[in-house]
């Protein structure tokens, strides 16, 4: 994928780890990527619900409020992003979760823990490649 085409997407990144928001937000920026962060769900929705729409999201399963998987369940429900692409960033390696997340028919689902940020940088562009076509 060229710069040019990773610059059409945009990236919402939810995430309530500050630290983890700004590395991962300066890794997809200069990897080419149009990038967007917020600490919670309820702000993701909110802006979403505000016309605000993002073309992959990337977001961790515990979050505060709403898990990212209660809140990816809502935005198809609500069918408030068709097409968009769901990737779970998270430390939560459960299979309770991971059968959630196939359930939810999510795109990616990678563990922070046994991946460096460039590795998820590159695994997020080949699942965005991957479900563009």
């Amino acid at each position: 994928m060229t710069e040019a085409e990773k610059a059409k997407y945009k990236i919402l990144i939810i995430d309530d780890d500050k630290f983890l928001l700004n590395m991962y937000s300066a890794k997809f920026k200069k990897a080419g990527f149009d990038v967007e962060v917020l600490p919670g769900t309820e702000l993701a929705l909110d802006k979403i619900k505000d016309g605000f729409k993002p073309d992959v999201l990337l977001l961790d399963v515990i979050l505060p409020k709403m898990t990212g998987l209660e809140f990816v369940e809502k935005i198809k429900e609500e069918k408030l992003l068709p097409g968009a692409v769901f990737v779970m960033l998270t430390n939560q390696s459960d299979s309770a979760d991971i059968d959630k997340a196939k359930k939810l028919k999510v795109h990616g689902y990678i563990v922070k823990a046994t991946t460096i940020p460039s590795e998820v940088v590159e695994e997020v562009t080949e699942i965005i490649e991957n479900n563009k076509k």
